[in-house]
């Protein structure tokens, strides 16, 4: 599979743009949003996968808790997809940059026709200078959302299947981990930070330690390497990034040490 070098996918998620009262943390977002219009400046395809609908929707709806049933969350999401997508055309409109949204649902990225549609309109955004911003189509998904049966795992498998469709070089995941250690830092002094991984096997997840920062969203260990195995499998670089410092990914698409990274095969 033929690579864009300048074009990149980064998935956010819930944990980076809510902070721990639940609300959106907008001194985060915005932050993002300044970097990804600064890197799409500097001449680099952008594309992001963003979470945060559910929980944005339960805060517009004044719920004390995010819902626990499909039914519900299905309608949650649905409010907060509203306010996701206004709050970034907003805020990248600050920055001179066009957004467009895309909801992808597994029917989408299963049938070939479709995935072919899909990665033409990907293509000719991104040739108008557009960031697509891109979220599971939660409404109207028939499997349980941000759990076990969950369809893209908090959206970690959904940015490696668009990472796959926009033929992009680099894969960016930023959740509340600085990256994976092989010791618990929080236990263990002599813990020290994975920087490359090389191979992705049954083994690796109980070997590797991920020190959370927030219970927001459901990011884990399992989901990413889940993603990061199907991506560089078609050849795509994938780091892990901590989303409250967007400003790693200067040096993580320029191939720095920054996180930790699964280089594509």
């Amino acid at each position: 599979m033929a690579l864009y070098g300048n074009r990149i996918v980064v998935k956010v998620g819930t944990s980076t743009l809510m902070n721990e009262s639940g609300k959106s943390d907008l001194r985060a977002t915005e932050r993002l949003v300044r970097v990804l219009a600064d890197v799409h400046n500097q001449g680099y395809d952008v594309v992001l996968v963003s979470s945060g609908a559910i929980v944005m929707g339960a805060t517009k709806l004044g719920l004390k808790a995010q819902p626990g049933n499909l039914r519900m969350k299905q309608a949650v999401s649905a409010v907060g997809q509203c306010s996701m997508i206004h709050l970034y055309d907003r805020l990248f409109a600050d920055y001179g940059q066009t957004i467009a949204q895309i909801l992808l649902g597994a029917d989408d990225i299963e049938q070939a026709s479709a995935r072919a549609n899909l990665t033409s309109t990907f293509d000719t955004l991104l040739n108008l200078g557009v960031i697509p911003v891109v979220n599971e189509n939660d409404p109207v998904v028939s499997r349980e959302i941000e759990g076990e049966d969950s369809v893209f795992g908090d959206n970690d498998l959904l940015s490696a299947v668009v990472a796959e469709l926009c033929c992009a070089k680099q894969l960016l995941i930023l959740s509340d981990i600085d990256g994976f250690y092989d010791k618990d830092p929080l236990i263990d002094s002599d813990a020290q930070p994975i920087g490359r991984i090389e191979h992705i096997d049954a083994s690796l997840e109980a070997r590797l330690v991920a020190v959370r920062g927030s219970r927001r969203g459901s990011d884990g260990i399992k989901t990413k390497l889940a993603a990061a195995q199907r991506a560089t499998a078609k050849g795509i670089d994938v780091v892990i990034l901590n989303g409250k410092t967007p400003d790693a990914i200067y040096g993580a698409i320029q191939g720095e040490d920054m996180g930790t990274r699964f280089p594509g095969k």
